[in-house]
């Protein structure tokens, strides 16, 4: 793609602060657009600031929130606008697991990574594509996971969460076809990032480290996807194969099959 499309344009990055954020925040600075990064952690963000402004000369805003609170994103749209700024892309990146039996599992936190993972990208989604359709120019990428192909025994409610990102994303995409606004949704396999640190899963088993893949590798399939127009993606051959092979099983089976990967 032309970089000059969308060179000092403003994109929207959520969780800007690590992993995934970053590495999409390179990409999208890389073609010259200026960004709007929201995570909780200032510091980190102040960080990451300092280095794409030094890197790539584009302008940066960090905005320290919480996304997982009801009104979070009707706040931060609401200060993009009081700042005069008009989204071209937005990154639906803000998310995190948890691990364990569901009945273990804290359910004030079960109830916030729903909110952050489901809520707060829909409601985003809902507030900037009425925009993007008036002017007849944006981008909207969704990022679900691999985990969005089968039950996911040890990550049910995330797995869960993520199978709605992923069915809403196709649908929405499909009800833009004939708009110039574009959706897809990434859904990327094992990636080195904190997530495991966060889901408390710990070790990362052979299985896993098969397809483990860089952030920087993931970030990059996906852009390319967006700008191309395409629906959704799923990085790396093994990550597709499995997608594949997930979604042609008895449910049955393709639950014992993950939750079986998950333990060896």
């Amino acid at each position: 793609m032309d970089k000059n499309i969308v060179a000092g344009k403003w994109a929207l990055v959520t969780g800007g602060s690590s992993g995934l954020g970053v590495d999409f925040a390179r990409e999208l600075a890389d073609r010259g657009m200026n960004l709007i990064l929201v995570a909780r952690r200032e510091e980190k963000l102040e960080e990451v600031k300092v280095k794409l402004v030094e890197e790539y000369g584009v302008e940066v805003i960090v905005l320290s929130r919480d996304l997982s609170k009801r009104d979070a994103p009707r706040q931060l749209y609401g200060e993009i606008q009081d700042r005069g700024l008009v989204i071209e892309i937005l990154v639906n990146n803000a998310g995190f697991g948890m691990y364990g039996k569901f009945q273990d599992q804290d359910l004030d936190a079960l109830q916030d990574m729903i909110d952050l993972n489901v809520r707060t990208l829909t409601s985003l989604t809902h507030l900037v594509l009425p925009g993007m359709l008036e002017r007849g120019s944006g981008y909207v990428l969704q990022v679900a996971s691999n985990a969005a192909f089968q039950p996911s025994p040890g990550y049910a409610a995330y797995g869960g969460t993520k199978s709605y990102v992923h069915s809403f994303s196709q649908a929405v995409s499909y009800e833009l076809r004939d708009t110039p606004v574009r959706m897809t949704v990434v859904s990327p396999g094992p990636t080195r990032t904190e997530f495991h640190d966060v889901s408390s899963q710990g070790r990362d088993n052979w299985y896993i480290q098969m397809q483990l893949m860089s952030s920087e590798k993931v970030t990059r399939t996906a852009i390319r996807a967006l700008f191309q127009g395409k629906p959704g993606v799923v990085p790396g051959w093994i990550n597709k194969t499995a997608a594949w092979f997930a979604q042609r099983l008895p449910r049955r089976w393709a639950a014992a099959l993950a939750g079986w990967t998950m333990e060896v």
